[in-house]
């Protein structure tokens, strides 16, 4: 009975938050179109509310751990779902993704995407979608922000493995900025796929900054160390609730 509850609600839940997105969305349009400021600021209402509202609408408890980045840096974090992009996205306080290309067609957030600065790749082509990443990268850096990269390069489920692919690599030893690892345990709660969400306390943590200069080789090993350890640790904590 409370599963079938929980369900239910977290259909509601789901399918208000995609209407909240399309309003948010139109409201904001003129602005967003005059101004990068007003795309940034709707995403943030958007992503600030959901999160808000989630813990008695869903009885997931989002916190953020760790110092939170406001310099230019690379974000090179765990992701599991939409909730992590939530959760950083609110955070951090001029957040550009690494995104992949398909979802510059998606109506409402393809186009305030573009307009937030954020980077498509192909990721089809592999060699020239990174040196395409690198260049659209330089170009939207003549802003200030944080670049948010999911090294996987996918959204992973709390218990499955993959690669960490080289492009975060590339853009922090191109950029010449500190890459900061996140790590998380999100996808306990609200999984890659499916409607289901579950109660509890969901963590996005920063970790401690990796400094400019690391050999690539040595960047990527400990990347994947510091995220994978600290994201198993979280994983666990969050079982144990």
């Amino acid at each position: 009975m409370l599963t079938a509850l929980q369900y239910l609600r977290s259909v509601i839940f789901t399918v208000l938050i995609y209407i909240w997105m399309l309003i948010l969305g139109i409201v904001f349009l003129p602005w967003a179109i005059m101004a990068k400021e007003g795309a940034r600021r709707a995403c943030k209402v958007y992503a600030r509310s959901v999160l808000r509202v989630m813990p008695w609408g869903l009885g997931i408890r989002p916190e953020i751990r760790g110092l939170v980045p406001t310099d230019e840096v690379v974000i090179a974090a765990k992701h599991q779902s939409f909730l992590d992009i939530l959760m950083i996205f609110d955070a951090v306080p001029h957040p550009k993704f690494i995104m992949k290309r398909e979802l510059l067609w998606t109506p409402i957030i393809g186009l305030y995407a573009k307009r937030l600065g954020c980077v498509p790749v192909d990721r089809g082509k592999k060699g020239a979608a990174i040196a395409k990443m690198v260049q659209d990268v330089a170009a939207e850096f003549s802003e200030p922000g944080q670049l948010i990269i999911y090294p996987q390069g996918t959204r992973v489920a709390p218990d499955a493995k993959a690669n960490y692919k080289v492009g975060s690599a590339v853009l922090y030893g191109n950029l010449g900025y500190p890459c900061v690892p996140a790590a998380t345990n999100v996808g306990l709660f609200w999984p890659r796929k499916g409607l289901m969400r579950r109660p509890g306390l969901a963590v996005v943590e920063f970790l401690d900054p990796i400094p400019p200069g690391v050999a690539r080789d040595e960047f990527l090993i400990t990347l994947e160390h510091a995220v994978e350890t600290r994201s198993s640790a979280l994983v666990a904590e969050g079982r144990g609730q």
